[in-house]
């Protein structure tokens, strides 16, 4: 197990230089100057003085193999540079920030992983029945409803007409861990309305197919009772492609989130992208996109390690 985990660690890093460099030959290898883009407001052009200020402030005037020097090592160093329009340190706001968004998609992940996984083994054990059509009709439609729409539908019920909830915002935990917790339970459950439907019909299709192998029929001839051989030989064999379907949601929701932080105004790495973006602040779009790809590598590593645990087959193939 060591070996395997050293090995897929040594990939992992590998993968992690390997987007890094590319974010930086992107930058540098699309036509136009940035410095140029940055400036130029509604098809105006820029101050040349303004332009050559800012190619000097960002290091854009040194070669190419210095700016990557640099860049590597500045990375190396937990530095992302800092904003152009308020100078602020780029690592510190996502590092401020990073943690709620993660925040969200696992709390959106744990509710999804509760209320699919059962549900799922249940059509499952009953295909074909009431249970399953009723169950299957649910997730098609939490599917099929836009997140935005589930976000905009609790907000008018639980906030506005129930008030059961406020509509939005954030507490930090430690200042109030019961509002914190209050304020995140409404954009982590709507994030889990579709979530959970992908791990339902994962869960119903994985455990179907495990239940017609040799060693299920095997434990029935042995006359093991029905919970522990749905416990301990189906359910933990049907786990590995619901785990490889939640790492990949879990990925892609890092820089998905955008919909729900700013209909529950929750302050999250999406919107801080989307706000980037949107200000042409090129330092921090970089730092963004390079921490959710590093995320990223490092969520599918946890998979793989997961993967090993589940199924030794995986660590020995």
């Amino acid at each position: 197990m060591l070996a395997y985990a050293l090995g897929r660690i040594a990939v992992a890093l590998g993968l992690i230089w390997a987007v890094a460099t590319l974010v930086f030959l992107v930058i540098h290898l699309v036509p136009g100057d940035p410095a140029e883009l940055l400036l130029s407001q509604g098809g105006v052009a820029a101050d040349p003085t303004a332009v050559a200020e800012l190619r000097d402030k960002l290091g854009l005037t040194q070669p190419i193999a210095t700016q990557y020097f640099h860049y590597v090592g500045g990375l190396l160093r937990g530095d992302l540079g800092a904003s152009l329009l308020d100078d602020h340190s780029i690592a510190a706001e996502i590092a401020l920030r990073l943690p709620r968004t993660l925040e969200l998609i696992l709390a959106a992940t744990a509710i999804a992983v509760l209320i699919g996984l059962p549900l799922g083994t249940l059509a499952a054990l009953r295909a074909g029945s009431a249970v399953d059509r009723v169950l299957a009709a649910a997730a098609g439609l939490g599917l099929s409803v836009p997140v935005f729409v589930v976000g905009t539908l609790a907000i008018l019920v639980f906030a506005q007409k129930l008030r059961w909830v406020p509509a939005g915002g954030f507490v930090p935990f430690w200042r109030d861990p019961v509002q914190h917790l209050v304020l995140l339970l409404m954009p982590a459950a709507t994030i889990a309305v579709g979530l959970g439907a992908v791990v339902f019909r994962m869960t119903r299709s994985s455990v179907l197919e495990v239940l017609t192998r040799d060693y299920v029929r095997a434990a029935q001839a042995k006359g093991l009772s029905p919970r522990r051989i749905v416990l301990h030989h189906v359910v933990r064999n049907a786990l590995i492609p619901v785990v490889t379907v939640l790492a990949l949601h879990a990925g892609s929701l890092l820089g998905g989130t955008v919909l729900v932080e700013y209909v529950f105004n929750w302050p999250g790495l999406s919107g801080y992208l989307v706000n980037a973006v949107e200000q042409r602040d090129y330092p921090e779009v970089v730092g963004i996109v390079l921490t959710i790809s590093v995320a990223f590598v490092i969520i599918n590593l946890a998979v793989d390690l997961v993967y090993a645990v589940l199924d030794p087959r995986v660590r020995h193939g």
